[in-house]
């Protein structure tokens, strides 16, 4: 907000006084370009990590409790250990687009390790989403979605 304070008096002045204010008001806009650009390089760069974590979904009675039927596995592909990782899990029948889980406020949150070293797997048992009426999970494919995680540099 200062910084766009600033530029907007600057611009002003650039008015009044050009060749006073075109110095600041180019190296301001430099100055934007540059975080623009780190910005940018940040995220496609958590994007591509992301995407190389291998995360399963499967619905498992046989192997986790009752309670707990949605069996996650995950193996970390990166070459940076990851420190935290939140998503979404998603319910959709075979060859539909349409989500079935219902994505309340009292839905269960899902969290991965805390630390999962490079090429590490990890399992565990979680809570099933709440699903809409009518649809059973044995009949349905779970996905992670939203994928937000953090990677130790």
């Amino acid at each position: 907000m200062i910084i766009g304070a600033f530029l907007i008096l600057t611009w002003l002045v650039l008015l009044r006084y050009p060749a006073k204010a075109l110095p600041i008001s180019l190296a301001a806009v430099c100055g934007l370009g540059l975080v623009a650009l780190f910005v940018a390089w940040q995220e496609t760069r958590e994007a591509s990590q992301l995407a190389r974590l291998d995360l399963r979904l499967a619905y498992a009675p046989e192997q986790c409790p009752a309670d707990r039927a949605l069996q996650v596995q995950m193996k970390n592909g990166n070459k940076a250990p990851l420190t935290e990782l939140r998503w979404r899990v998603a319910a959709y029948a075979p060859g539909d687009t349409v989500n079935l889980a219902e994505s309340t406020y009292n839905a269960p949150r899902y969290r991965g390790p805390g630390d999962l070293q490079p090429g590490a797997e990890w399992k565990d048992c979680l809570p099933l989403p709440p699903l809409r009426a009518g649809y059973r999970p044995q009949t349905l494919e779970f996905r992670a979605e939203h994928l937000q995680g953090t990677f130790a540099n």
